[in-house]
């Protein structure tokens, strides 16, 4: 046996194995994976746009205006008109100075905390950031240092410990495995007694949650002095594809000097950029979307807490948590995490058992994400049939 073929094997053998699974047609509440049609709720698409007709529409006319792909990087000639315009909308939409568009998530959080750290930095992280962010430290060739989650108090501990040393504090807004959000005002409030640069990556959080949609940076009433530095992603809310980052037009500008991910990667395809101009409008515009969202959050929440489903502790007290639509059912082990997703399955629900390393050993889960698109029959549907299951 090959060591490839061992460590496959100690994957399945550990219930860690993971599989692609086959969607037949549009993303929506209701999808078609391999074959069996189900309703779905194990998708990003939280305001449900990604098949709405006016973003296809969109598509569509900017595919025909701007053609398929941008050809090169956005440093050569691949940066085209509605880049810079999409650019400009998001930097209004964040209110911040300007933006910059990447090519993905994990690109921009690669490229962004490389290029403002360096030896000698330290760039402080909480313990559940995504894993771009920790890929994006490590990259840099920083003092990595991880700190307990949410916990501001240990992570000014933990600053305190290193003084001198130029520092980042970087986390994400929403957490995307726990649907909790990070302690922004205590954080802004030490990045800005320690002197250290303050970045969050919001990508489960702009378009839910703040006023119009303005994330979790806007739902504590935080601006541009709190935050200077914002990623967000265009394939989650905004139901497109690609990511920025936000910020002052010096920052902005450094980036496009020093951020490889940027320099090196072809630009998005015009006609996605076309199309996310008329999600940003939408998500805007269309307030109720996010309130059906809200409430369809509260529901599930309320309902699963009346079932006694296992909810993280943030969700389980009695209590108005915001309204995230990432609402984890912790079950422990990877073998019964999968159990009860096929089960789930069996009956017509698709939720995918999320497994370490993505979340710490002992805490797999059924990781449910809603969207605006859902029905309420949907929502009590599903809840009836985890109280049956578990």
């Amino acid at each position: 046996m090959t060591a490839l073929a061992a460590r496959l094997a100690r994957q399945r053998q550990s219930h860690l194995y993971r599989t692609r699974r086959i969607r037949q047609g549009p993303q929506d509440t209701t999808v078609v994976v391999d074959g069996r049609s189900c309703i779905s709720f194990c998708s990003n698409d939280y305001l449900g746009l990604a098949s709405h007709p006016a973003l296809v529409a969109a598509l569509r006319e900017g595919a025909a205006l701007h053609g398929a792909g941008s050809g090169a990087s956005h440093l050569v000639t691949g940066h085209s008109a509605v880049h810079h315009e999409l650019e400009a909308a998001l930097a209004d939409f964040t209110g911040r100075g300007r933006a910059l568009l990447f090519s993905s998530g994990y690109l921009a959080n690669l490229g962004l905390v490389s290029a403002l750290a360096s030896p000698g930095h330290c760039v402080y992280e909480d313990r559940l950031n995504h894993a771009s962010l920790i890929d994006a430290a490590l990259l840099s060739r920083a003092r990595l240092r991880r700190y307990a989650h949410g916990d501001a108090r240990a992570l000014a501990q933990q600053m305190d410990r290193h003084p001198d040393a130029p520092a980042l504090i970087v986390s994400d807004g929403v957490f995307s495995m726990d649907g909790d959000l990070a302690p922004l005002p205590d954080l802004a409030a030490l990045a800005r007694g320690k002197g250290a640069t303050l970045i969050v990556d919001d990508a489960h959080g702009l378009g839910v949650l703040g006023a119009a949609g303005g994330g979790s940076v806007a739902h504590f009433g935080l601006g541009a002095q709190d935050v200077p530095v914002l990623m967000g992603t265009l394939g989650k809310a905004f139901g497109t594809f690609g990511a920025f980052v936000a910020g002052s037009g010096e920052l902005i500008e450094y980036l496009i000097q020093f951020a490889r991910t940027y320099i090196y990667t072809t630009a998005l395809p015009p006609a996605i950029a076309h199309a996310t101009l008329a999600a940003l409008r939408l998500a805007r515009e269309e307030d109720g979307r996010r309130q059906a969202l809200q409430q369809l959050c509260r529901r599930f929440i309320q309902g699963a807490r009346q079932l006694d489903l296992p909810l993280p502790a943030h969700l389980a007290a009695d209590g108005d948590a915001p309204p995230v639509p990432i609402v984890p059912l912790i079950l422990g082990g990877n073998q019964r995490a999968l159990a009860v997703s096929r089960a789930l399955e069996e009956r017509g629900i698709l939720v995918t058992a999320i497994r370490p390393p993505t979340v710490p050993a002992g805490s797999a889960r059924l990781r449910i994400t809603l969207s605006a698109n859902h029905t309420p029959d949907q929502v009590d549907h599903l809840l009836e049939t985890l109280s049956a299951l578990l």
